[in-house]
């Protein structure tokens, strides 16, 4: 450890502190012979000596020589003091880890703080979320903020959307001319307004992950659990309750989207599903298939339930149901009508 009370010195001008003399003698010092003496010095101590550095009054070169006495070879005429803090700040850096200098100096000393652009921050959201969202908005809107995206994260977005919507929307990206500052405005408020909303979902994930695990029920079983949570608190239950979608809902889907949903669901898994099920539901359902399948599956409904697994319906059940919320997700289609949304 660094012996303070030993330098001794005729001080010219006001009398400079022990800590003062100290951190001078570093000043002086080439960053290499000053860096080699760090590791005599204890944390409180480097602290001090920054705090002085900071503060340090300019020092003529013949009080300095007497200061530094047997550090006579080394000194400097003219070694940066009137730029004490940044000096000793490389001092530091040159005999410190980065975490140390960091930790010494109350700052990142690595990185200088940046600030992403809103385009930049959208590298962190959900691609299925982003594309949900820019399907409401106008072909050349979607081109515009796809050529503004970070390309890994464009084309991650790009893919979320319908197949058949995207050959427009790269030949619009590709033959984009200027865009007005007053239309690109309009747009990035618009892209602030997807970030903020898409904070808002990271904050309901718990809600998310609710309903994720309900979904996975018996419509019996939900209108338990649901009752039981509503008791408890009617403001989770508010939360997860339009995050939960069973196969019962499928009769509250938009035709088109009924239509989207069964087009690749295969029809054993559809007729196992409708096992049991209401006339309501069931016309709702065969209602969005093909003429021919719907005979078949009729058929096969008419034979009766006898000898059938009421696992097997709930597993068909729920595979479709989950099909909806993925295709949801992605913007391919809609879990209600927007009136009853």
């Amino acid at each position: 450890m660094m012996d303070f009370e030993n330098f001794e010195s005729t001080a010219l001008g006001k009398p400079l502190s022990q800590t003062e003399k100290a951190a001078a003698v570093l000043l002086a010092m080439g960053k290499g012979v000053a860096s080699k003496l760090l590791k005599f010095f204890t944390q409180s101590e480097l602290q001090e000596i920054i705090a002085a550095a900071q503060s340090l009054r300019s020092i003529p070169p013949d009080e300095l020589e007497k200061i530094v006495n047997e550090f006579e070879d080394l000194f400097t005429e003219g070694a940066g003091l009137m730029d004490n803090a940044r000096a000793i700040e490389s001092i530091l850096e040159e005999g410190l880890s980065p975490d140390e200098v960091d930790g010494l100096l109350g700052r990142r000393a690595t990185f200088e703080a940046y600030e992403a652009s809103i385009w930049d921050k959208l590298q962190d959201s959900d691609p299925q979320f982003v594309a949900q969202y820019l399907a409401k908005e106008h072909p050349q809107t979607i081109a515009y903020v796809l050529s503004m995206m970070p390309s890994t994260f464009g084309a991650k977005v790009l893919l979320q959307m319908p197949e058949e919507n995207r050959a427009d929307i790269i030949n619009r990206t590709v033959t984009m001319k200027n865009v007005s500052p007053k239309a690109a405005a309009i747009i990035e408020t618009r892209v602030v307004e997807m970030i903020q909303l898409l904070d808002a979902e990271r904050n309901a994930l718990g809600s998310v992950k609710a309903a994720e695990v309900i979904n996975q029920m018996e419509k019996n079983q939900v209108e338990e659990i649901m009752s039981s949570l509503q008791s408890l608190s009617a403001e989770s239950a508010e939360k997860v309750r339009p995050k939960i979608f069973l196969f019962d809902d499928i009769q509250f889907m938009p035709h088109r989207s009924r239509v989207q949903l069964f087009n690749d669901v295969s029809g054993d898994i559809i007729t196992m599903a409708l096992r049991g099920s209401s006339m309501e539901l069931r016309e709702s359902v065969l209602a969005a298939i093909g003429a021919r399948q719907r005979r078949m599956i009729e058929s096969d409904l008419s034979n009766g339930d006898a000898g059938i697994n009421p696992r097997d319906v709930a597993i068909a059940r729920r595979s479709i149901a989950q099909e909806a919320i993925r295709l949801a997700a992605s913007g391919q289609l809609e879990l209600k009508e927007k009136d009853a949304a």
